[in-house]
């Protein structure tokens, strides 16, 4: 039994038809639903909360470099995963194209790493849309008991967080129904909160005081790494990376879209040029309209409309911008979570139960209903606002070993067709790995330590159960044996 042992490519494509039951998943998605599903993904907990922070602990103004550093790392990454989005158009994403690649144990590293990327991602952000959820009701003069939304460990401790709960349930059973309601569900609430952002840019505009701009780039007087001028602006560039994560999962929907080859990269790269340009403008405006030692706070965007005295009316739309914006990213990142379970199920790794499809929906029904659960009880019960460091690592190890798996596939595989092929290779993919690596070791020492104990609790349980019941392992000894 081999640790590395491949995955065939032509094995990947034969078996992504049908599973067991004469089931598939349906190819229903278009190029402009896979954009929408990447900017539902990608603009959320991150542009919403974590830009104040990073502004006012580590770049001032100039966190505008930070999220185009970040950018161009997410950039070379994108080129590396629409190469394998169309040249291996299946669910499953980093996770399948690490197994054609790298190997087995790789792939189940890659695919534990990305259950911290979208599982837990979801449930950070569920914690978030509960209190979104509550600030606009009790705009309305209705107060919650504090009990039903706050978590027993929150500074003001309640019983259960039942916003965020029922949040999950309702997105979960969406993403039972159908893909293709939910991507047109997607489609709304991504035209809502991308309406509410650029209505904050063009109106903040107008409300910016330029002396806010003075230092742009604040000067580090303690030497310490992170702290303001350029180490400041590589620490908020792994800090705000959270703000990006999610246009890989459009790659997770590969085998749900009518034309892989095409919308695939349009998906991947659009939706992160689009998403790009306004964190720039966003970013710019923000630290414009609101001195960078102010933004100190878990809703910088709240600071700023106060700052907007003139346009009363433009707080109540920043919040229904911002629920919006946590709902889609909760549905994309559940949908890409499941699509992950259901590859891995696939091969053996984990339960059967996992891959089973719908009768009627085609979709992996017994996988949402687990993540829905499991999620639902992460955002009731456990305060995970420093969670946000922990999911940008495990993101950016799976960012670092696809750009790895393109070089590797451009040796093994160089005769199969590549509808998209990444530019300039291998240095495109190098600088990727590189700006990743960077990206890792700008984040602080803590979640390096919690990423590490992660990996060691995901590797017990691959050795422990997953490689005894691996499709592939248990091919390779009949072969073995059937050789002797």
């Amino acid at each position: 039994m081999s640790l590395f042992a491949r995955k065939p490519l032509e094995k990947i494509l034969s078996e992504s038809s049908v599973d067991a039951h004469g089931h598939s998943l349906k190819r229903t998605l278009t190029a402009t639903q896979l954009v929408a599903l990447g900017i539902g993904a990608i603009i959320g907990a991150g542009i919403f909360s974590l830009t104040g922070v990073a502004a006012a602990q580590h770049a001032g103004p100039a966190v505008v470099y930070s999220f185009i550093l970040a950018a161009v790392a997410c950039a070379f990454a994108g080129f590396c995963y629409s190469e394998f989005a169309t040249m291996i158009p299946v669910a499953g994403s980093a996770y399948t194209y690490a197994y054609a690649t790298m190997g087995e144990l790789l792939a189940w590293i890659i695919g534990w790493a990305l259950v911290l990327e979208y599982a837990i991602g979801a449930a950070t952000v569920s914690v978030s849309w509960s209190g979104y959820m509550v600030s606009i009701v009790e705009s309305f003069g209705i107060h919650l008991p504090q009990n039903l939304i706050h978590s027993p460990w929150d500074p003001v401790p309640g019983m259960i967080n039942l916003p965020s709960v029922i949040i999950i349930m309702i997105i979960s059973t969406i993403l039972i129904i159908g893909i293709q309601e939910s991507a047109r569900f997607n489609a709304l609430i991504v035209a809502v909160k991308l309406a509410v952002v650029v209505l904050f840019i063009g109106l903040g505009y107008f409300f910016i005081n330029y002396d806010n701009y003075k230092p742009f780039l604040p000067e580090n007087t303690t030497g310490r790494f992170g702290d303001f001028g350029w180490t400041g602006v590589l620490a908020a560039a792994g800090q705000i990376f959270f703000a990006y994560i999610g246009f890989d999962a459009v790659s997770t929907a590969a085998q749900e879209a009518r034309n892989p080859k095409r919308d695939m990269p349009i998906g991947i790269v659009g939706s992160l040029v689009i998403c790009t340009v306004l964190y720039i403008l966003y970013a710019g405006v923000l630290t414009g309209v609101v001195n960078y030692k102010d933004l100190n706070v878990s809703a910088p965007l709240a600071v700023a409309v106060d700052r907007m005295k003139s346009v009363p009316w433009l707080g109540f739309l920043m919040k229904l911008g911002s629920l919006a914006g946590l709902t889609s990213v909760m549905l994309v990142m559940l949908l890409g979570q499941s699509r992950v379970f259901y590859s891995m199920s696939r091969d053996g790794l984990l339960p059967s139960m996992f891959s089973e499809l719908h009768a009627k929906f085609a979709t992996p029904w017994k996988s949402n209903l687990l993540l829905m659960v499991f999620v639902a009880v992460l955002g009731a019960f456990t305060p995970i606002q420093q969670l946000g460091n922990l999911t940008s690592m495990g993101t950016l190890w799976a960012f670092t070993l696809v750009c790895a798996g393109v070089i590797i596939m451009r040796r093994t595989h160089p005769e199969t067709p590549r509808p998209f092929r990444t530019p300039l290779v291998p240095l495109v993919p190098v600088l990727g790995m590189l700006f990743c690596l960077l990206l890792m070791f700008s984040l602080d020492r803590i979640t390096k330590y919690a990423f590490f104990a992660w990996m060691i609790a995901g590797l017990a349980v691959y050795f422990s159960y997953s490689r005894s019941r691996s499709h592939l392992q248990r091919s390779l000894v009949e072969e073995a044996a059937g050789t002797k």
